[in-house]
């Protein structure tokens, strides 16, 4: 007999400036956003020095601390950039390779993000299939019917420039374009990897996400139309 899944509600689902809903499987850490790029004068930046005082007390030395500290804001700088092209929501995700013919269950890094992105207004099909016609590099394209409405999933494989600083190897993404009813914007998921070689486990975790997407607050309760 199988469980019933369980969710958790996070505070954010409760904004009512929120306009999109989703729920992540298990292994995905979310990176508050507000508080990692809080301005320094800031209440929440204080809050985040005071979290991360137990951290650096605990390093070994100096040069322990000095490496946490440049780490922190090389992330700090990637976050900005991704806020910049519409990145609302930012999780990291550490799963194990369960697929590994070796059995060695090695540790997984993923980074999923979704984005808004402005478009011309059309019928939602149509901003759907733009989303992937007007980019280059994307194959294993898939059009597909969501409870949101459609969707188009694809994946790209590229290798950062080395101006970037990351790594000089191949990184996997998957892509989901979920168009909005209001006609005018798409929110973006994407799930990232180096793991290039685990492409249908990683398109099957993003389909499921967006599957749970949702424009229309699933926490209000229905009303009674004939109260």
């Amino acid at each position: 007999m199988n469980a019933a899944p369980r969710f958790v509600v996070d505070d954010s689902a409760k904004d009512p400036d929120a306009d999109i809903w989703f729920a992540e499987p298990a292994g995905f850490m979310a990176a508050p956003l507000d508080l990692l790029l809080a301005p320094p004068d800031s209440v929440s930046a204080d809050h985040l020095r005071k979290a991360l005082a137990p951290l650096l007390g605990s390093a070994p030395d100096e040069t322990t601390r000095q490496q946490f500290v440049t780490q922190l804001a090389s992330a700090q700088k990637l976050l900005v950039a991704l806020c910049d092209v519409g990145t609302v929501h930012c999780s990291i995700g550490l799963h194990r390779d369960d697929v590994d013919e070796i059995g060695t269950g090695q540790p997984l890094l993923s980074l999923f993000t979704i984005s808004w992105c402005a478009t011309a207004v059309a019928p939602r099909a149509v901003t759907a299939a733009r989303a992937v016609t007007a980019a280059e590099g994307h194959t294993h394209v898939e059009y597909v019917e969501l409870p949101c409405g459609p969707a188009t999933l694809s994946e790209t494989v590229r290798t950062p420039s080395a101006e970037s600083g990351l790594p000089q190897q191949p990184l996997l993404q998957i892509h989901a374009y979920l168009p909005h009813p209001d006609g005018k914007r798409l929110g973006a998921l994407r799930l990232s990897s180096m793991a290039t070689a685990l492409r249908e486990q990683y398109r099957g975790l993003l389909h499921q996400i967006a599957e749970m997407v949702s424009f229309d607050n699933p926490l209000e309760l229905p009303v009674d139309k004939e109260a």
